[in-house]
């Protein structure tokens, strides 16, 4: 158990404190607290992969909230939850009094007596999903602090209108495993780009966590995309400071060509213009179908006139020694096999599926350790006593 002997020393000398915290943006988190969070996952890892149960409530809830579709967050939530002891309860808007104009504020605090964790995904309302999950937040507090509930859950961000903190803390952890080290990854270049795909809408979060978080850590961080698909300015803004403050670089540039060369990472993929989705959101809440189907044809249309922004062997040829690291946040538009033209060919897919699957295997350990820092003082006190414990996590193994 070397390295879980490692971690454990690493989270000692952070002197990082998550706990009581939510966990909503990564810019807002310290350097110390992210390579605390990123310890603790690796630490539950390794204990899971010696079969030790990582189990430390022995009741309570893991509120899911989700806005819109997932598998890969919902299950990595669900999963989490469970490894820690928690039961995962689902709210369904359609299915709670929400539906009947039940207040933010009452909601949060009545899904929360016997509550430690609430993770939310909102992601479809460009200016909303934030700021929902502040609400909320804000909420929790003040039930806590009336004497309402009797503590505080933590509120856990799956995605949102402006950043996707579990997705690109797990591809920091991959990127981590990948090559070494974080040290490692000073001085290399990942290419964030966008990728055609035959559909419209999708949310900026992803490539704005990337960008907001791989350019704390020394990276060569080019972002590229067709003219007119912006991301949010403030977090272009925010990934251009964090870039100047760690001795890395960000630039903007609008060919995918240009992005891959020498890149020794590609991340290809489709997101909305912000002007779009500044429109989108207004039209969502217009509730106008009419305004929405228009817009969309509009897009597809538009997103049709970029079909060769696909990441292809001939681009990859592009980077360095021909061999950059494929990342995907999944499920990738693969070209021939999920539509006929999409944001990756088939072939590149398919050598680096495997790369990709291991990427979305730390998502899970990345929430837990989410959940595990914002209800206990001391981590590495408490996953020292799981492995002295020593319970087995499959009896007879």
């Amino acid at each position: 158990m070397d390295n879980f002997k490692r971690n454990i020393e690493v989270i000692k000398k952070t002197n990082a404190n998550l706990y009581g915290k939510d966990f909503l943006l990564t810019w807002e988190k310290s350097l110390a607290e992210l390579e605390m969070l990123m310890h603790v996952a690796e630490a539950l890892k390794n204990l899971n992969n010696e079969n030790i149960s990582t189990k430390c409530f022995d009741t309570g809830l893991a509120v899911s909230q989700f806005r819109d579709n997932s598998t890969r967050t919902r299950f990595s939530f669900a999963s989490a939850a469970n490894m820690l002891g928690l039961t995962v309860q689902d709210l369904d808007e359609g299915k709670s009094q929400i539906a009947h104009g039940e207040t933010v504020r009452e909601t949060s605090n009545m899904i929360s007596f016997l509550t430690e964790i609430i993770g939310i995904r909102d992601d479809m309302y460009l200016g909303a999903g934030h700021t929902y999950m502040k609400e909320v937040a804000s909420s929790l507090q003040d039930g806590f602090n009336e004497g309402v509930l009797p503590q505080r859950p933590a509120v856990v961000n799956l995605q949102c209108d402006i950043d996707h903190p579990t997705q690109s803390m797990a591809d920091l952890l991959h990127l981590k495993s990948f090559f070494g080290s974080l040290e490692n990854l000073k001085g290399k270049k990942i290419a964030m780009t966008w990728a055609y795909s035959p559909s419209y809408g999708k949310p900026l979060s992803v490539p704005q966590g990337i960008i907001g978080l791989m350019t704390r850590y020394g990276m060569e961080v080019e972002l590229a995309y067709p003219e007119g698909y912006d991301l949010i300015p403030e977090v272009i803004d925010i990934a251009g400071k964090n870039a100047k403050q760690s001795g890395g670089s960000f630039k903007v540039v609008n060919s995918m060509e240009t992005a891959f060369k020498n890149a020794d990472i590609v991340y290809p993929k489709s997101w909305a213009p912000y002007s779009v989705m500044q429109t989108r959101t207004k039209l969502l809440y217009a509730n106008d179908r009419e305004g929405l189907k228009t817009l969309e044809n509009d897009c597809l249309t538009n997103n049709a006139k970029f079909k060769n922004w696909e990441c292809d062997a001939k681009k990859m040829k592009l980077t360095k020694n021909g061999e950059a690291l494929y990342m995907h946040c999944l499920p990738a538009d693969i070209s021939g096999v999920s539509c006929i033209e999409g944001e990756v060919a088939k072939d590149v897919f398919d050598k680096y599926r495997i790369e990709t699957y291991k990427e979305a295997g730390f998502k899970p350990y990345i929430i837990a350790a989410m959940m595990l820092t914002s209800r206990f003082k001391d981590p590495a006190a408490l996953l020292s006593f799981m492995k002295t414990r020593n319970n087995k996590r499959i009896q007879g193994i």
